[in-house]
């Protein structure tokens, strides 16, 4: 039978979770990089075998794990991440210039195609790849230095390239999204980008359908229709049919459209998932009480699924990269909370099952769809 593996970020290190098809019984590994803030932990879709880990303190810096046999053991692999080799500076929320520096890396993206590709989304937001499995990495710097950058301002969490996708159907197409400066669109591979922002206005920045300023807390599409995108905005849950030329809002009658995840189910690319919190200044769930809206028509329409989940006296967020899905038959959810608890579904979110309770603060949720 296929299994699935999830691999789950924290405050204090990094667990990795098996299951079988039915996601009913898991085993829990780890933690590994104990004590470390691990950020982002993602493996390569072409070689399941192969993961990737932001491991990261205050003190000691950033660190990047790689492990080549499925997160039994791992090896630390080149950290050096220059800015093009170039100290640059961008705005400070004030207006001053401020220098450009490295302090951790937000996420992974590993190819699509080749086991050896990965690219690192960093703060400060800037844009790596690397194609020798993390050896070494090079900046992506047409996306820093295309025009904008000037004018990028931090969220409140830092300003950083934290999504990155791949087009499933053109490797030259990748989309990543920065807080707070918006989303970006690079239709060469990476060496030149656009912003790709109309229609998400922001009643938060001053010109509030400006170019770039947009706080986009997350973005995803469906490998069946790469044109449409979804998005979970600073307030707005949003949507784009002509690959992010444009955007029009489908928050519909969700209890509030203030979140962070945003997710796809992995065999009907009209049915998303999200998670709403309460606000942008009271970050737990509304009511405290702990509901995935689930949306079969692609938005607008959204039914809570609470099955499973804890509905009194719940105040957890759930962050930007701590939602995922898996690829089986019957796809599974899974979502982890700054209170540690990891949930899954393994019916399309109808049921909700506990995998972990008292882990550190969750900070990212990947799963692999093992054979």
């Amino acid at each position: 039978m296929s299994g699935v593996r999830v691999l789950v970020g924290t405050s204090k290190g990094a667990f990795v979770m098996t299951a079988d098809g039915a996601r009913r019984d898991w085993r829990i590994d780890g933690p590994f990089f104990e004590g470390w803030e691990v950020y982002h932990v993602k493996g390569s879709p072409v070689d399941p075998n192969r993961i990737y880990a932001s491991q990261s303190t205050s003190w000691f810096g950033q660190i990047v794990q790689r492990s080549n046999d499925g997160g039994k053991s791992w090896d630390t692999v080149s950290n050096q991440f220059s800015y093009d080799g170039v100290p640059g500076t961008h705005q400070w929320y004030d207006g001053t210039p401020h220098p450009w520096e490295f302090a951790r890396v937000w996420h992974f993206e590993p190819s699509l195609s080749d086991p050896d590709a990965v690219l690192a989304g960093v703060e400060d937001a800037a844009l790596f790849s690397s194609s020798d499995a993390g050896a070494s990495w090079s900046e992506l710097s047409g996306l820093r230095n295309g025009g904008t950058g000037s004018r990028w301002q931090p969220g409140a969490g830092g300003m950083a390239v934290h999504t990155i996708i791949e087009d499933p159907t053109n490797p030259d197409r990748l989309y990543v999204a920065i807080s707070a400066a918006g989303v970006f669109r690079s239709d060469d591979g990476g060496t030149t980008w656009q912003p790709k922002n109309r229609g998400l206005a922001s009643g938060e920045i001053p010109d509030e359908d400006a170019e770039v300023g947009h706080c986009v807390h997350r973005i995803a599409l469906h490998p069946s229709a790469p044109e449409t995108l979804y998005m979970q905005k600073h307030w707005d849950v949003m949507r784009s049919d002509d690959a992010g030329e444009s955007w029009r809002e489908v928050s519909g009658d969700l209890p509030t459209d203030f979140g962070f995840a945003i997710d796809v189910h992995a065999h009907e690319p009209e049915t998303v998932y999200v998670l709403p919190i309460t606000s942008d200044s009271v970050h737990y769930v509304p009511e405290g009480r702990l509901r995935v809206y689930r949306s079969r028509t692609g938005g607008g329409e959204w039914e809570p699924l609470d099955r499973g989940l804890p509905q009194e006296h719940c105040y957890v967020n759930v962050l930007r990269d701590a939602m995922a899905i898996d690829r089986l038959d019957e796809c599974g959810v899974y979502f982890g909370t700054t209170g540690g608890q990891v949930f899954a579904s393994p019916d399309g979110g109808d049921t909700w099952n506990t995998i972990a309770a008292n882990l550190p603060r969750v900070l990212s949720v990947e799963v692999q769809t093992l054979a």
